[in-house]
């Protein structure tokens, strides 16, 4: 089968899981023996050095953002757009810019939806004239979010091949453009989720979410958790000296950063755990700049600056050996979420993940038997008190990153979730050839799952 994987970039300038897990998936199913060709958008994405099966980047940021502003660009020849769309000014413009006017995001993102109606059609058509030369048409064409339910209709018009879209955490996106752009966006890939063949989520939870919020019949949406590469996680590790927290996500308000934080001050106070130590991981963009510097303010005022560590590299070597120092992970999103990939790779070697109750987490606290500790979110003394007490347990803290890893490889091998994933684009195949699709569903989890911690 050859799969064409529309991918949005970004910027490999902090830990996304959309693009993590499009890699992921991407390199799986080659392995599979699929041909699957990656279609980065808006900014650089790498699944291989020297990937001769990865197109051109198409709607590149900087192409996107000026026909957005000005209409000249809409119309300015293709040597011009070439060079805006050069690998490295991208990945340049990615460290150091970051949209600072809510109002040109939620334009931007409608305009994108709107797809032939919106600013970007010069780089619609590039996109389809591509696809349509015989060494690049597809069989299947997956979109990676339903950001780009606008591209669902034009494609399918133009090489008539099914349109699968992934669903993960879009709901805090859109919701976050503000109105009148929130209301506008939701309207729009409610009319063009009609386009698009089938929807897999990556987890429950959300299935449920996104049935609601776009009235997407149950039969169009399966489920297949995210999976994690486990390559070299084999063998056992060392346990570090000291009692240490991890965070593996964008250093974000979001994300709950700043909650940790204050759950590590009052943690300190506790005499055993004195030498007690946080490290943060997973990259920034230019607007969280300010935010990581209260954090450092604040840590500094406790007395704390120097048992906490911000660490800059977050690709996969650099991600092993951050997770291989920690005792337990944290990332106590503020709001549910749809994945929590950091929980499974955290597992991977035998690190239990504490959680805030909700969304994806009631799911992967029973799939991986208790790997996932939750606690009520959004208090960080509960927080405190649930890293604490599992802290001061060395033999649970060993039993649940044991049962969580051995959960993870029998699970959660993105070779196995791969193959979830390709028996779906199958099934979706022949219906135009008058099959009748097998659905193919996520591993069996309660829906009340018990909650350690």
């Amino acid at each position: 089968m050859r799969i064409a994987q529309l991918m949005p970039g970004s910027g490999d300038n902090f830990y996304c899981e959309n693009c993590l897990r499009d890699v992921a998936l991407v390199r799986a199913m080659r392995r599979l023996g699929h041909d699957v060709l990656m279609t980065p958008m808006y900014l650089p994405v790498s699944v291989e050095p020297n990937d001769s099966a990865q197109s051109p980047i198409f709607f590149g940021g900087i192409n996107v953002y000026l026909q957005q502003r000005h209409a000249f660009f809409q119309k300015t020849p293709r040597w011009l757009d070439r060079i805006f769309d050069s690998k490295l000014l991208l990945s340049l413009v990615a460290r150091k810019a970051h949209i600072t006017s809510a109002r040109l995001l939620g334009e931007t993102t409608v305009s994108m939806l709107q797809a032939h109606d919106g600013r970007q059609t010069k780089e619609l058509q590039r996109l389809i004239d591509w696809f349509r030369m015989p060494e690049n048409r597809p069989d299947i064409v997956i979109l990676s979010n339903v950001l780009l339910a606008g591209l669902a209709a034009p494609i399918k018009k133009a090489l008539d091949v099914p349109i699968v879209c992934l669903l993960q955490d879009e709901d805090a996106f859109l919701d976050g453009l503000g109105e009148p752009w929130a209301a506008q966006a939701w309207r729009i890939v409610d009319e063009r989720a009609a386009d698009i063949d089938a929807f897999i989520s990556s987890s429950r939870y959300y299935a449920d979410v996104m049935r609601r919020r776009l009235s997407l019949d149950s039969a169009k949406i399966d489920v297949v958790y995210t999976g994690v590469a486990l390559d070299g996680c084999e063998g056992l590790r060392l346990r570090p000296e000291a009692p240490t927290i991890g965070y593996l996500s964008r250093m974000c308000s979001d994300r709950g950063l700043d909650t940790l934080v204050e759950a590590f001050i009052l943690l300190k106070k506790n005499p055993d755990l004195a030498t007690a130590r946080l490290r943060v991981a997973g990259g920034k963009t230019a607007a969280d700049a300010s935010f990581i510097r209260d954090l450092k303010r604040r840590l500094a005022s406790c007395g704390l600056g120097d048992d906490v560590d911000f660490l800059d590299d977050f690709d996969d070597h650099a991600k092993r050996s951050f997770l291989n120092t920690l005792s337990v992970l944290c990332v106590p999103e503020k709001k549910p979420v749809a994945c929590g990939r950091y929980v499974a790779e955290a597992l991977t070697v035998g690190v239990p993940a504490v959680e805030p109750a909700g969304g994806v987490f009631d799911e992967l606290s029973e799939l991986t038997d208790g790997g996932c500790v939750l606690y009520n979110p959004n208090d960080s003394k509960t927080l405190a008190g649930t890293l604490e007490s599992l802290l001061a347990d060395t033999e649970r803290l060993n039993r649940l990153g044991q049962a969580g890893k051995a959960a993870i490889f029998d699970a959660l091998d993105v070779q196995k979730t791969a193959e979830q994933m390709v028996r779906i684009f199958d099934d979706i195949s022949k219906i135009g050839r008058g099959a009748v699709p097998a659905r193919r569903d996520a591993p069996t989890v309660a829906k009340n799952p018990a909650k350690g911690g």
